[in-house]
């Protein structure tokens, strides 16, 4: 509902549809679309060698291609929503590696908290230097802070046991034993150099599209960004939209934030559905084969011969 909303606010009331051409024949289009296709390669490519990583780590030895063709076939269902692609990929994990679906969703969202320590990181020291006048400090103020409230309620979670007791419903206690913070400390620092990569890469496409952005304020923004996603949404669109004309306020007039966001929504469907399509057909062959190699390890089981009373 709330995404919804969102959608009906900036496409209905907040884009002026007549400033966003003149908005973008100030851009340079051209560099503006490498570099946003860019940014989406990197994002899967990060995304899927870290899952394909902990997967391969922490709950079955099979293929890194089979993951990456599963990976890459929900990346289809991501032009939808990011939701449904996740737990696309959280199903065909399930069926590659036919362990129990809690262990399967447990180790495939560890890149999750990952990446979410770095954002609250990096947030919380852009606090210290974000221009204030430039930037909606309070949006960026109140995620660091909704941040670091989950991080407190965890330990003490955790401190209460009320962590374990969770872990043993789930029947998850295997991850005390398996996965420690020592086991985690490389995909922080791959999550630290994405970091980077991604305000290098955005602020690089704000100057293409002519309404710069300073990098300390991307720095601070992108966490706000990252957190508004999680909120259900068609494509992300309506969201983006919303966060970029607010929390950027003072690098360009409205007109243009806005078109830098709606391109750029575009421009990810756009590689959601060719990603998508490159790996479908790879990733309905695999489960094709697991499904009829299944059949025939079934049919070996069976008894080869019956009892002449059995119906």
């Amino acid at each position: 509902m709330i995404s919804g909303g969102a959608l009906v606010y900036v496409f209905g009331f907040a884009i002026d549809w007549q400033a966003v051409p003149e908005a973008t024949e100030r851009a340079n289009m051209p560099l503006f679309v490498a570099i946003t296709v860019l940014d989406k390669v990197v994002f899967f490519l990060v995304w899927c060698l870290v899952q394909a990583s902990m997967v391969r780590r922490f709950l079955a030895p099979v293929p890194r291609r089979q993951i990456i063709a599963v990976k890459g076939g929900a990346e289809l269902a991501r032009a939808l929503n990011n939701s449904v692609s996740d737990a696309a990929f959280f199903l065909g994990i399930w069926q590659l590696c036919r362990a129990p679906l809690q262990s399967v969703v447990a180790v495939t969202t560890l890149p999750f908290v990952a990446h979410f320590f770095v954002l609250l990181i990096q947030g919380s020291v852009a606090l210290f230097f974000v221009p204030r006048d430039r930037v909606q400090f309070s949006a960026v103020a109140g995620v660091v802070a909704f941040g670091w409230l989950m991080v407190a309620a965890f330990a003490v979670a955790r401190q209460i046991g009320a962590t374990e007791k969770l872990y043993s419903l789930l029947r998850l206690d295997w991850l005390d034993g398996r996965v420690n913070l020592r086991d985690l400390l490389p995909y922080f620092w791959v999550f630290g150099g994405f970091a980077a990569a991604d305000v290098l890469i955005q602020g690089s496409a704000t100057r293409a599209f002519g309404n710069p952005i300073d990098w300390i304020a991307m720095m601070s923004g992108i966490p706000v960004l990252y957190f508004m996603m999680l909120l259900p949404s068609f494509g992300n669109f309506g969201t983006r939209e919303i966060v970029w004309a607010n929390v950027f306020h003072g690098y360009g007039d409205e007109a243009s934030l806005y078109a830098f966001a709606l391109w750029t929504n575009l421009i990810f469907l756009i590689m959601h559905v060719l990603i998508g399509v490159l790996f479908l057909n790879r990733a309905v062959a695999l489960f094709a084969d697991l499904r009829r190699t299944r059949d025939q390890v079934e049919s070996v089981r069976a008894p080869i011969l019956r009892d002449a009373l059995d119906p």
